[in-house]
C-alpha cells in the first residue's frame, strides 16, 4: 500500500472488515449503551488496532505505525466514525499530542512515548483551555518557571477530554512575559498521575464529561519541554492545522444523517417528496463536505497545507449537523427527542444525544466564528 495514493481500496478495504468484526461490533453496542455516570475511554478497539499498527497508520514503522500517509490516516478516521467508534481519544492521542510529538519532540520522547501511545496501551490529551482564555490561547495564565535546571508549573486547564483517562498530557504555559500575549508559550509533557496533578470532572450537555486539570507547582525536567522553549504558539498554529482537514467532521456528519435517512426509510417518509427533496439536499451538501475534506488530505499528501482551505473544510463540515439535527426533528417528531434511557427510543437514543452534543462541532479544532475570520483574512483578503 502507498501513503500517496488518495483513496486506498486495499487498506479501506481492511478497515471495514475489521469493523465488521463481531468483537467490535459488540464493542461498539456495548459503549452505545452506557449508562451517563460511565464514558468512553481506553477502548479495546483501540488496542485491537494496535496490534495491527492501524492506530497510527502514517506513523513510522519504528513508531508503531505502518510507515503510511495522510490519507490512510484519513480513511481510517473516516471508517471508525462510519462504524460508530468513537475517535474523542484516538484524535487526541495520535492526531494531536503524536502528531506534535512526530514534529517536534526529541528523540528520546518519540522513542519514550510514540510506541506506547500508536499500541493503545498508553493514552494523551491536551491542557490548552482555560477559564478566562477559552479560544484565545494568548491570554493563557498557566505559568512555568525555570527550576533547578527544570521548570516549576503551576495553573488550572478546565473544559479538557478525556484527561482522566489519559497517561500525560500537552499541557501549553507561560515561560515569560514579555507583553505579547503570544510570546512566551512552552509545551510540556505532563504526566497525569503524579503529585501536584489533580484531575476532576465537569458536567457537560454531552454524554461525556469534561475535566478540570489543576497543576500545583508541579517540577518537570528539562526533557518535558517539547519543541524550543518560548516557541509553543508557532508550534500550535503550524501543527494543528495538519489535524484539521474536516475529514473527522464530515464523517460524524455523514453518521448522523445516516441514521436520519434509516429511519426515513422505516418510517416509508423517504418516499414523501416533502421529506426526500430536503434530504437529498442535504445529501449533497455532505458530498460537498467530504470533497473539501479530502482535498485537504490531499494537500497534506503533496506536503502542501492549506491554512485556508482547512478552515473551509471544518467550517463548511462542522455547519452540517444543525440541518441534520432539524431534518431528524421532522422525519421522527418529538422521538427524536428520547434518550437512550427509553425503550422506545429510536436508534438507541442517538438523535437525542446528537442534539445534545451537536452545538460542540461548532467549537471544536477552531469555532466556526475563528474559521471563518481566518477565510475572510488570509483567503478574501477582507480584514
Amino acid at each position: 500500500m502507498s501513503g500517496g495514493v488518495l483513496t486506498d481500496a486495499e487498506f479501506r478495504g481492511r478497515l471495514r472488515e475489521f469493523f465488521a468484526e463481531k468483537r467490535v461490533r459488540r464493542e461498539v453496542e456495548r459503549m452505545r449503551r452506557l449508562p451517563p455516570s460511565e464514558e468512553t475511554g481506553r477502548i479495546e478497539v483501540y488496542r485491537w488496532l494496535g496490534e495491527r499498527g492501524w492506530l497510527a497508520p502514517h506513523w513510522p514503522v519504528e513508531f508503531g505505525g505502518l510507515g503510511l500517509g495522510p490519507a490512510e490516516a484519513a480513511a481510517l478516521t473516516e471508517e471508525m466514525l462510519l462504524a460508530g467508534v468513537p475517535d474523542d481519544l484516538h484524535t487526541l492521542s495520535i492526531g494531536i499530542v503524536g502528531t506534535f510529538l512526530l514534529h517536534s519532540g526529541s528523540a528520546a520522547q518519540k522513542q519514550t512515548h510514540l510506541p506506547s501511545l500508536a499500541s493503545g496501551e498508553r493514552a494523551a490529551t491536551v491542557l490548552f483551555t482555560e477559564a478566562e482564555c477559552g479560544s484565545d490561547l494568548s491570554a493563557l495564565r498557566t505559568s512555568a518557571s525555570p527550576e533547578g535546571g527544570g521548570w516549576r508549573l503551576r495553573g488550572s486547564k478546565i473544559y479538557n477530554q478525556k484527561s482522566q483517562f489519559a497517561d500525560m498530557a500537552l499541557c501549553a504555559a507561560r515561560t515569560r512575559d514579555s507583553g505579547v500575549g503570544m510570546d512566551g508559550i512552552t509545551l510540556f509533557l505532563v504526566p497525569l498521575t503524579s503529585a501536584g496533578v489533580h484531575v476532576e470532572t465537569v458536567p457537560s450537555l454531552g454524554n461525556d464529561r469534561f475535566t478540570q486539570v489543576v497543576i500545583d507547582g508541579l517540577l518537570l525536567t528539562e526533557d518535558a519541554v517539547v519543541g524550543a522553549p518560548h516557541d509553543g504558539w508557532t508550534l500550535m498554529n503550524d501543527l494543528l492545522l495538519l489535524e484539521r482537514t474536516g475529514i473527522d467532521f464530515h464523517a460524524k456528519a455523514r453518521s448522523l444523517f445516516d441514521t436520519v435517512i434509516r429511519r426515513a426509510a422505516q418510517s416509508g417518509k423517504l418516499d414523501d417528496p416533502a421529506y426526500a427533496h430536503p434530504l437529498a439536499e442535504l445529501d449533497a451538501r455532505l458530498s460537498a463536505a467530504e470533497a473539501l475534506a479530502w482535498r485537504q488530505v490531499r494537500n497534506l499528501t503533496r506536503g502542501e497545507p492549506d491554512p485556508v482551505g482547512s478552515a473551509m473544510a471544518k467550517w463548511y463540515a462542522s455547519e452540517q449537523v444543525r440541518p441534520i439535527l432539524r431534518a431528524a426533528a421532522e422525519v421522527d417528531g418529538l422521538d427524536a427527542a428520547l434518550s437512550g434511557w427509553d425503550e422506545d427510543a429510536p436508534e438507541d437514543g442517538v438523535l437525542e444525544a446528537a442534539y445534545r452534543t451537536g452545538p460542540s462541532h461548532r467549537l471544536a479544532s477552531g469555532t466556526s466564528e475563528v474559521m471563518l475570520y481566518l477565510i475572510a483574512a488570509s483567503g478574501l483578503g477582507l480584514l
